[in-house]
């Protein structure tokens, strides 16, 4: 079975070169991998592939497993580039599927939402554990929207001013739509957010939790039931049926524990700049890529590339 191997990176090119050239030193590193052609850009500077023939027992899904892999990807690592490696068949991907805080924006919305309303210390420390699967997210997302209560919902509008989309956001949104993939953004996070988000990045919707608000003072609680990591999961499947697309020909990026489902469950799941516990559990990571990795990934070029709204 052909794969192709993909190098990326986003911080900082690495010239005019050729690309066999960019990635000479790794050679002997992906041999075992059993190149079949050279490599060539994807993008000049940034991102290139090699299409491979493992041996058959070679499983793409189970890499965090394998150790010749792994040295192949720290070496990469200390070069500040991703080394993943896909199915060469069903690459670009019908659906997607992509968690909003830390991934498809900057922040972590309801960290920056209590660092506006002065609570940043102690709704920082909370999130940072659940992101790393140490304590339940739903716990955690009801203790820190509890110390919002009384603050003003005007704060919602001060954090969707200053929300910004990752790097590649919307050229990763906009190119899988224009060739025919439907795109939902499903958080953990609130609507208020989600909403705004997905219309700038172009998502054809979203879902996300929803904080209570009355007379313009923040409530401190939370409509249940909590959209948390079976959730995500849920609406993989929700959609993949919705569409009559099977859940290989998705993909999902996200960054935390509560998004691991989603990414076990997809054709193509990422692991985007991931927690520890995502790194030992998903075979497919960028750590050194901003989003159009994920554009890289499926065989996009950057010729292929939409900025535009659509």
């Amino acid at each position: 079975m052909h794969h192709a191997l993909v190098f990326s990176t986003s911080k900082h090119s690495f010239g005019d070169g050729d690309a066999a050239s960019w990635i000479a030193d790794l050679a002997d590193d992906f041999a075992f991998l059993r190149p079949l052609d050279a490599p060539y850009w994807l993008h000049q500077g940034y991102a290139a592939e090699l299409i491979c023939q493992p041996d058959d027992g070679f499983e793409a899904k189970n890499l965090e497993h394998n150790d010749a892999f792994q040295i192949l990807r720290r070496r990469a690592a200390d070069k500040q580039l991703d080394v993943n490696i896909v199915p060469a068949n069903r690459r670009r991907k019908q659906i997607l599927i992509a968690d909003m805080d830390s991934t498809i924006i900057t922040g972590e919305s309801l960290d920056d939402l209590a660092a506006l309303a002065g609570l940043g210390d102690a709704v920082t420390a909370i999130t940072k554990r659940a992101m790393a699967g140490e304590i339940d997210f739903e716990s955690a997302l009801i203790e820190r929207v509890s110390m919002l209560a009384g603050k003003s919902s005007r704060l919602f509008d001060q954090l969707i001013a200053t929300t910004k989309p990752t790097s590649g956001a919307i050229e990763l949104v906009h190119t899988m739509r224009a060739n025919g993939a439907k795109c939902y953004l499903v958080s953990g996070g609130f609507d208020v957010i989600t909403g705004p988000v997905a219309a700038r990045c172009g998502f054809h919707d979203h879902h996300a939790n929803h904080m209570h608000v009355r007379d313009g003072k923040i409530m401190g609680t939370v409509q249940t039931p909590v959209l948390d990591r079976n959730a995500k999961a849920a609406y993989l499947a929700h959609y993949c049926k919705q569409n009559g697309i099977d859940p290989i020909d998705a993909a999902t990026i996200g960054d935390g524990a509560n998004d691991l489902a989603m990414l076990q469950a997809a054709g193509m799941g990422v692991a985007f700049e991931g927690k520890p516990l995502l790194l030992a559990e998903v075979a497919i990571q960028l750590n050194h890529t901003d989003l159009r990795g994920l554009l890289y990934l499926q065989g996009y070029e950057q010729r292929d590339f939409i900025a535009d709204k659509i």
